[in-house]
């Protein structure tokens, strides 16, 4: 059995997926997780239908961990291998948060490309990093294996300027200082599923929402990406789990001169210290918020929202009008109150929620009457890794 194994990394965690290669297309048969992995990982093994298979901790303390990632990958590796003893593990396809200018299209690896992303971490400290560990990790294990690499900024490449330049002087424009947006992957996948519904879901104006401790927005118009709240990098946009979103940069400039904060605290403040983590003082995890009955646990929640619904407003306008507004990833797939809490702001642009279907989270939670469709999709980061992953090597496949 040919198998496409997929890697979505980061600081403490790795998501991976094995898919079945047969007549050009990848269906998913496992995912397997494992957290915590700087402590004592936890590796869970789900079927394709999301039902729960394996669930055991690793022992991994004479592990260092600088080689935990690698330790961890090495365990799916020999999961496979045991479990799937007749398969053949025929490429890996990596995550990999940005692209920078140089990557508009998925990759094959070689070193100049690694010291590439090497030269982007800079645009993505909390990411960048552990998806190169990843894929030097493979190179160890599996030498001789091809490894993709998809980038999360490859659904924005083709926003228009207006969109995507800081009002900065131009040579900084020039030297790659302007909006690049983010979970391109995920926006992909939603774009499939749209077109598979058919009945024009797949055109027209589109807001999709991909909420979760790290959260983002797309406008999408005729399948393109036009706009996005992320930016320059994953820090623009919405207040997320423990990252400011949009701030003025002024406030920075102050902290560094009245607090005496350097670039490594300033760097540490935007992305580990804010959100809702920061205006709650409690959880950077919305559920343990809404358990929460302090005060500040419903403001940092109040703030999310409102922030949420006017992001869609200006989405909204760069869009000229609105036709779908999607919820999708952890917070958008199963927070029945926060869409309702959302979709209430947003009556102005004509939309209707049916709370029945909102509660029960179906397809369509939107009423008949509404002008805007409101749907909930699951997104699948790791089908459109695969997707991409199993065109390369079909079309390498087809020269030979």
């Amino acid at each position: 059995m040919s198998l496409i194994l997929t890697v979505n990394g980061g600081s403490s965690s790795l998501k991976c997926a094995l898919f079945f290669r047969h007549d050009d297309i990848a269906d998913n048969l496992y995912t397997i997780k494992l957290s915590n992995i700087l402590n004592t990982p936890v590796m869970k093994v789900m079927s394709s239908q999301g039902e729960l298979l394996e669930r055991h901790q690793l022992d991994m303390t004479e592990v260092a961990i600088d080689h935990r990632h690698q330790s961890c990958l090495d365990e799916v590796i020999q999961w496979v291998h045991k479990n799937l003893p007749d398969s053949d593990i025929k490429a890996v396809g990596h995550r990999v948060v940005h692209g920078g200018e140089l990557f508009s299209a998925p990759v094959v690896v070689n070193d100049e490309i690694i010291k590439n992303l090497e030269d982007l971490i800079p645009l993505a400290p909390l990411h960048q990093p552990y998806s190169i560990k990843l894929i030097r990790a493979c190179q160890h294990l599996k030498p001789d294996l091809p490894q993709i690499l998809c980038f999360d900024t490859m659904f924005h490449t083709h926003q228009p300027d207006v969109e995507q330049h800081y009002a900065i002087p131009r040579k900084f424009t020039e030297a790659g200082i302007h909006r690049y947006g983010f979970h391109g992957l995920s926006y992909e996948y939603i774009q499939h599923a749209l077109k598979k519904i058919g009945n024009g879901a797949e055109s027209g104006r589109t807001i999709v929402c991909h909420l979760g401790a790290g959260s983002s927005m797309c406008a999408i118009k005729d399948g393109q990406s036009i706009a996005s709240s992320m930016g320059f990098s994953a820090v623009e946009g919405l207040p997320m789990g423990t990252r400011t979103g949009n701030i003025d940069p002024g406030v920075l400039l102050y902290l560094q001169r009245n607090y005496g904060m350097d670039t490594d605290q300033l760097e540490s403040f935007i992305y580990k210290d804010c959100g809702w983590l920061g205006v709650s003082g409690i959880s950077s995890d919305m559920q343990e918020l809404k358990k929460s009955d302090k005060p500040e646990a419903e403001e940092a929640i109040a703030m999310f929202v409102y922030r949420a619904a006017l992001e869609i407003g200006r989405l909204s306008a760069a869009l000229q009008g609105l036709d779908q507004l999607v919820f999708t990833a952890g917070v958008g797939e199963n927070d029945s109150s926060l869409r309702r809490r959302v979709c209430d702001q947003l009556e102005w642009l004509g939309i209707k929620l049916n709370k029945n279907a909102n509660q029960e989270s179906e397809a369509i939670i939107s009423k008949a009457t509404s002008p805007v469709v409101v749907r909930v999709i699951p997104t699948n980061e790791e089908a459109m890794i695969a997707r991409h992953t199993e065109n390369i090597l079909a079309a390498a496949e087809s020269e030979n």
